[in-house]
């Protein structure tokens, strides 16, 4: 592969020139080398790549399509290039981090908010899925670091524990009164609200769905929704009850636009922190996790 490299970068720079003296002259080669080379890969690709007159050379047909990709790659490697020097002279690094819509709107953005400011040169991705998909990723070293709430922690994954959060169900006050009066003031909110949780991929619904089943509560009629920002509006106008992340709808409880609605046990609080691999030495990650302590 090197050396058939050589040969496009000899084939890209005689093009450009149209000469082979001045081609060879800016790869400081001898011409017969640079004669050699196209006859070289003019024979393993078993097409003529140009035509040679007194003056020069020039690409024959074949010879324009080769050089249209070869530019292109070259064009790339030099951009390449360029960035790799920006990074140095900046000390720009790369961060990937995974989490969900949710988290990163309530918990991640502070944190990226304080870390750019002291490294405002730094190249953020950001993946928004679902915490068992950031872990994944994270396993595959395909993320750097991942926002996440568990209730178990993974071998091989280390975490930083940043705030505890906890589960809990909320409705409108409205909502509440109303299934009151047609239900009795001992209704049973599982079996007459209707209730509004996320998907049963995620995490937080499998969370509730363990607590469910611990307490032998079966919802008689139920609602997924994809993220939790949607659980939290469709309870604010009224659709039913959400399972929801307390931390996330203090606004609302303050207000008084939700409200909690009581349960005889508390569901389990679960840890949310930044999950890493140890192994992973990437300077961004270090100094990203060195912040957010």
């Amino acid at each position: 592969m090197e050396q058939a490299l050589s040969s496009y970068k000899v084939f890209f720079e005689v093009a450009k020139a149209g000469n082979i003296s001045r081609a060879a002259k800016k790869l400081q080669i001898s011409q017969p080398a640079i004669s050699k080379s196209i006859v070289k890969l003019e024979e393993q690709i078993g097409v003529k790549l140009f035509h040679r007159n007194s003056r020069g050379v020039h690409l024959t047909a074949e010879g324009e399509v080769l050089f249209s990709h070869v530019e292109e790659a070259f064009d790339d490697i030099e951009r390449g290039e360029a960035e790799l020097r920006r990074i140095r002279e900046f000390h720009i690094g790369h961060l990937r981090i995974g989490a969900s819509t949710t988290l990163c709107r309530y918990i991640l953005i502070p944190y990226l908010k304080d870390y750019l400011k002291d490294n405002p040169h730094m190249k953020i991705t950001i993946e928004n899925q679902a915490t068992a998909r950031t872990i994944q990723k994270i396993e595959n070293h395909k993320l750097d670091v991942g926002l996440v709430v568990l209730s178990h922690f993974r071998q091989g994954i280390r975490f930083t524990h940043i705030m505890d959060v906890e589960d809990i169900f909320v409705c409108t006050p409205d909502y509440l009164r109303n299934l009151k009066d047609r239900e009795g003031e001992d209704v049973d909110i599982f079996q007459a609200a209707n209730i509004m949780l996320l998907d049963k991929d995620n995490n937080t619904r499998q969370h509730i769905e363990e607590y469910f089943k611990e307490q032998g509560i079966t919802p008689r009629q139920t609602m997924e929704m994809s993220t939790m920002d949607l659980l939290i509006e469709f309870a604010k106008i009224g659709m039913g009850v959400s399972a929801v992340i307390r931390e996330f709808v203090l606004k609302e409880l303050h207000e008084g636009s939700l409200i909690e609605v009581p349960v005889p046990v508390r569901i389990p609080k679960r840890a949310a922190g930044f999950a890493y691999q140890e192994a992973n030495q990437n300077e961004a990650l270090r100094s990203f996790l060195r912040s957010t302590r």
